[in-house]
């Protein structure tokens, strides 16, 4: 009987850090719970910062994870949306790692490749697939979707993961 493994999928970001719940027993893929925590658009960052950290806290204290998933992003345009980005994703690293959970992270191109087959797979491909591999998934919006995809995504990378790090 194999050991089931409940993963923590997170898609940072300021406005809205997607998250997804799945546990993995062997290779079949249970759904958990998926959501979004959000920050008020026009709070400080110090607060919107705070705001994710609470959120994100209490879904780790809910649903009990022992892995947790982090999309990396991809740096755009405009420096200062970086940036900010940026401070959301520490935040969205350190709060599990703050529990002690591990932290993976994978990049967007990885995780399409592992949930759709391709690379450079539209949110739509990746919000069909997640319903296919999890029939009982409710995401509510991209936002949750990609965060269930990138906890998929580790579900199949993990023991690799586990192999390499030793």
């Amino acid at each position: 009987m194999a050991e089931t493994v409940r993963i923590l999928g997170l898609d940072p970001g300021l406005r809205r850090t997607g998250w997804g719940v799945i546990d993995i027993e062997g290779t079949k893929l249970a759904f958990v719970a998926c959501g979004v925590v959000t920050s008020a658009d026009k709070a400080p960052l110090a607060e919107r910062l705070r705001q994710l950290h609470e959120g994100l806290s209490g879904v780790i204290a809910t649903y009990g994870p022992q892995e947790a998933a982090v999309e990396e992003t991809f740096v755009n345009r405009d420096p200062q949306s970086a940036l900010k980005l940026g401070q959301a994703r520490g935040v969205v690293l350190v709060v599990p790692a703050l529990a002690q959970i591990p932290v993976a992270e994978y990049a967007a191109n990885l995780v399409k490749k592992s949930v759709v087959g391709a690379g450079h797979a539209d949110k739509n491909q990746v919000a069909a697939m997640v319903k296919l591999l999890l029939p009982k998934a409710t995401p509510a919006s991209a936002d949750a979707a990609d965060a269930l995809a990138i906890a998929i995504a580790h579900a199949h990378h993990r023991k690799a993961r586990a192999l390499v790090g030793r």
